[in-house]
């Protein structure tokens, strides 16, 4: 049960008194909340008293008798808000007005109420006052969340350009101070290794780019019913090059045809980032395996490889964003450290699952699951 201070604020102890009855013995259930709101109760007899007991006290809620004697409640208003107190107020008076709405309204207080009130007025003006508040701290604390999220996001994303911008800086370096003589040739290692980097570097802002689309909810999907195979043959054809290069043999298994429900570029990026993964990660002279096939009223893709494979603790870090193995084995492999989030990003999107099963120095098998049909309207 989560308690909330409430300061009432009245030159009348009966009203201090009456309303404190009240609130102790009122408690609520708030959604989201899987505790009861329950209420501790201070006093003030007067204006002046109530900001003393605001500096001291950590006040939630704060009902304020508008006219009271020294300080009235509109000054105590008018102190809150120059101080910047988190305290949610709900005025009371038996001058009630619209001037004194506007007043009070315009100073900061959240709600009024017209005395005399029933204790179910008292009630519910409260109970609404409590539920305001408490949005109020989620949606600050989500904003808080978020803005550290970012900062963490963007610190590593500086230090992920920044490695490959100071690696081709040192060789441009290096070809500027002719260290390997007046040969061309003789840079020829630098270039490549330049070029490799830059590579790298266009990755990750492809990455980026997708990963933002997605998030923001600007990339425009296209659901119609599209054929499955025809794209991860396309895909295993694209990174063949890759492959042939490390003598890394790619294999299809899959039927035909496999038609689902689905936007054809995601499924692009699902397999290109799978395989593309299968033949980094995998050892020279190595296997990958595709596999497509139905169950259960889902298209399932399965990309298995022959290559070094994950420890359990490693395998457990996999799916977040800028996540990427390293270890001796993985030194020399370059990656955003995106394409895995985005890919399960992208099954989310489906209500889709993805997983992995992996054995160190045996090889790792990685499945995305997604529902042969969606909700949405099929484009044929």
């Amino acid at each position: 049960m989560q308690a909330l201070k409430v300061l009432v604020a009245d030159d009348e102890i009966g009203m201090r008194k009456g309303v404190q009855k009240v609130l102790k013995k009122a408690h609520f259930k708030l959604e989201k909340l899987d505790h009861e709101i329950r209420f501790e109760i201070l006093e003030a007899e007067d204006g002046r008293q109530t900001i003393e007991l605001l500096q001291k006290e950590p006040i939630d809620l704060l009902l304020l008798d508008y006219k009271m004697p020294e300080v009235s409640g509109l000054e105590v208003l008018e102190w809150i808000k120059k101080e910047k107190r988190d305290v949610t107020t709900i005025m009371i008076t038996a001058y009630a007005s619209l001037d004194v709405a506007v007043s009070a309204t315009k100073n900061g207080a959240f709600d009024f109420l017209a005395k005399p009130f029933t204790p179910e007025e008292l009630r519910t003006v409260v109970e609404k006052a409590t539920r305001n508040l408490i949005a109020q701290r989620e949606a600050k604390r989500l904003a808080e969340e978020k803005r550290k999220i970012r900062f963490q996001f963007l610190s590593v994303l500086a230090h992920e350009l920044k490695a490959p911008i100071a690696a081709v800086e040192s060789y441009l370096r290096l070809m500027q101070g002719r260290a390997a003589g007046e040969e061309l040739k003789n840079y020829d290692h630098i270039i490549s290794r330049s070029l490799i980097r830059l590579e790298g570097m266009r990755k990750l802002i492809f990455d980026l780019l997708d990963l933002t689309r997605i998030e923001s909810g600007e990339k425009k999907r296209e659901l119609r019913t599209i054929d499955l195979v025809p794209i991860a043959k396309n895909s295993i054809e694209t990174l063949s090059v890759l492959a042939s290069e490390r003598d890394i043999e790619i294999t299809l298994r899959a039927p035909e045809s496999l038609k689902l429900t689905a936007d054809h570029s995601e499924l692009e990026i699902i397999l290109n980032n799978l395989i593309s993964n299968a033949i980094k990660y995998n050892k020279d002279h190595g296997k990958v395996e595709v596999i497509l096939k139905e169950s259960d009223s889902q298209v399932i893709i399965q990309v298995s490889d022959t290559g070094i494979g994950m420890t359990p603790e490693e395998q457990s870090r996999l799916f977040q964003e800028f996540v990427r193995i390293k270890n001796e084995q993985t030194r020399n492999v370059l990656g955003s450290g995106l394409g895995l989030s985005i890919v399960k990003k992208i099954a989310q999107l489906y209500n889709g699952t993805v997983s992995v099963k992996s054995e160190k120095n045996v090889g790792s098998t990685f499945t995305v699951a997604l529902p042969i049909q969606q909700e949405q309207q099929v484009k044929e």
